[in-house]
């Protein structure tokens, strides 16, 4: 229904017949329009889509200059030169905090020297089936009685081999010292029943460990609820006359 400042005019979805139903019942009218004529309406344009599309939003968003609210942290990786792109088009580019905590005191600690950052990924299996790496590695998670380590590597690896699942470590990497150089393990645990996400950093100017527990989106077990709310708040902190935070 929108918030102060900000009102919703336009959504894109793969089901557009879906969407316009979820949409019919908003107090003010909202479009629903194919996804590359949503930056022709709308200032600010929150992606949250499979990182096979990212760039059909991403590009016209940043060359018309708008505001690039990016959950798919991990799909920014894989495509860099928006960057650059968002800088000569005028547009910005916003990753939220997602589901992970502390980004702003990484972010800290990389305007110093950050020596080492490691992540710590365990969900409940159903959330991580389906994902690449696990399909090409031939895993299985049905049936587990204990939890079961399935990767470890860079983060730069981790989003490429669970695309809809470890966006958090892009987040991360981000903020910090890079997808290469953060290190990522991925645990299926069975006793879960929420995504569980631990941090560990190394710096110069301090040294801390963060964990959060996420309980799951009923809608999409791979994605915890507050993704969603991290998202609200970064579209509130648009036009606080308050914002708390680096």
């Amino acid at each position: 229904q929108g918030m102060p400042g900000l009102h919703l005019v336009a959504v894109s979805a793969r089901d557009r017949t879906k969407a316009a139903a979820r949409v019919a019942g908003f107090e003010n009218q909202v479009a629903v329009e194919q996804l590359d004529r949503l930056p022709r309406l709308a200032d600010v344009i929150v992606e949250c889509l499979p990182a096979a599309v990212f760039r059909e939003i991403a590009e016209p968003t940043l060359d018309a200059g708008r505001t690039l609210i990016a959950v798919s942290g991990g799909a920014l990786l894989a495509n860099p030169d928006l960057v650059e792109r968002a800088r000569n088009g005028g547009g910005r580019i916003i990753v939220p905090t997602g589901a992970l905590i502390g980004l702003d005191a990484v972010q800290a600690a990389a305007q110093g020297t950050i020596h080492s950052v490691k992540m710590v990924t365990r969900k409940p299996p159903r959330g991580l089936a389906g994902a690449p790496f696990v399909v090409e590695h031939d895993i299985k998670l049905d049936g587990l009685s204990e939890p079961l380590k399935i990767f470890e590597g860079s983060a730069r690896d981790a989003v490429r081999g669970f695309p809809a699942n470890v966006n958090v470590a892009a987040a991360l990497s981000l903020a910090g010292i890079g997808a290469d150089r953060t290190m990522v393990e991925v645990w299926a645990d069975p006793a879960l029943d929420r995504n569980f996400h631990t941090i560990e950093v190394d710096s110069d100017s301090a040294q801390f460990t963060m964990s959060i527990k996420n309980i799951p989106s009923d809608e999409n077990p791979k994605t915890g609820r507050i993704t969603a709310l991290s998202v609200i708040a970064a579209l509130r902190k648009q036009t606080a006359a308050l914002q708390m935070g680096t």
